[in-house]
């Protein structure tokens, strides 16, 4: 498996909360090293094993905590799952196979025949794989949660009443949240759900043609980018603390994880809904700035934050010796 690949959304030097829709397969992605369209929704790189214990681990710990369902239609149910179960499969490169009604997985050493309307896992078979150990003891909930347990994206379905134009969070599976709790999200409309992130507001007037052009007009990619003082990848509310967000954790740039996010969503638009998937990317910050430039366009993005983000974003007591570090790593 390749390395995951680093986005740098901070190349433009200002930090925004916006749609920032790139049309899937289409429009090129500028954060590359080599700017191109991507195609896929689903990745398996050589951070699988990684994310797949991190998921274990909070399934373990609290399944209820990171999943659930909202008025979740049938309809939308099985028009999201049975398109993750085709998808993850295109997308894996053989590792992952689905032939309409079994999901295997030759990684894992599982396989499972799914019901997608009725979220039922039938006849859940293991095998020897090379990493069949992560999920030896691991007996899936439903059919989204057997998926999102193959996966290194969250998955989250967005519905919308045909009649009113209401829109919910009607599904989740994020086993890797970054500081916020689904259980929060659950049945809230796109605006509820993003208020508290500051700096939203411009975004969420919007709200209503981003939830259309979601459910009509895509697929799409859109990146979110902040920093951590860790590399775990799941910083639920309520999972066992770290450093990361700590207030006695001082800036140290080997401590130091550029963590961006990777969003696609898919419509569905006979079933008035959409799959929304949430891939991290965490890199350590001495490799996501290798040039000055790098530097002077994260210093610049992390300056035009405003409190409200910066505090929102961790940031706050770490900014100063952040951005001297930056400062310094520009000209070299």
């Amino acid at each position: 498996m390749a390395p995951p690949t680093l986005y740098r959304p901070f190349l433009n030097g200002t930090y925004a909360v916006s749609a920032g829709l790139y049309r899937m397969g289409q429009q090129a992605i500028p954060w590359l090293d080599d700017p191109r369209p991507e195609g896929h929704t689903f990745t398996l790189d050589d951070t699988y094993p990684a994310f797949i214990a991190s998921k274990v681990a909070a399934h373990a710990r609290a399944p209820h905590e990171y999943m659930g369902e909202a008025a979740l239609t049938p309809d939308l149910r099985e028009a999201a799952l049975t398109h993750v179960a085709a998808t993850l499969a295109r997308d894996s490169g053989g590792a992952i196979t689905w032939d309409g009604a079994t999901l295997r997985n030759d990684l894992l050493g599982w396989r499972s025949t799914l019901d997608p309307r009725w979220n039922a896992v039938h006849d859940l078979r293991h095998f020897q794989a090379p990493h069949a150990g992560l999920i030896a003891r691991v007996q899936p909930l439903h059919a989204l949660d057997f998926l999102g347990l193959n996966t290194q994206e969250d998955l989250a379905l967005i519905a919308r009443d045909p009649h009113t134009g209401a829109d919910w969070l009607a599904a989740t599976h994020v086993l890797l949240p970054q500081h916020w709790d689904p259980r929060d999200k659950l049945g809230r409309d796109f605006r509820a759900v993003h208020e508290p992130v500051a700096g939203s507001g411009p975004m969420n007037v919007t709200a209503p043609r981003l939830v259309e052009a979601a459910i009509t007009r895509g697929p799409f990619i859109r990146f979110a980018w902040g920093l951590s003082m860790t590399g775990r990848l799941d910083h639920h509310p309520a999972a066992p603390p770290d450093e990361d967000r700590a207030h006695d954790t001082r800036f140290h740039p080997d401590w130091a994880y550029l963590r961006v996010e990777r969003q696609t969503l898919t419509g569905f638009p006979d079933a008035h809904g959409a799959l929304f998937t949430i891939r991290p990317l965490v890199h350590p910050l001495t490799k996501a700035v290798q040039t000055p430039t790098h530097a002077q366009a994260l210093a610049a993005a992390i300056q035009s934050m405003t409190p409200e983000q910066t505090e929102y974003k961790g940031l706050t007591h770490l900014q100063g010796d952040l951005l001297r570090w930056l400062r310094d790593r520009s000209l070299d």
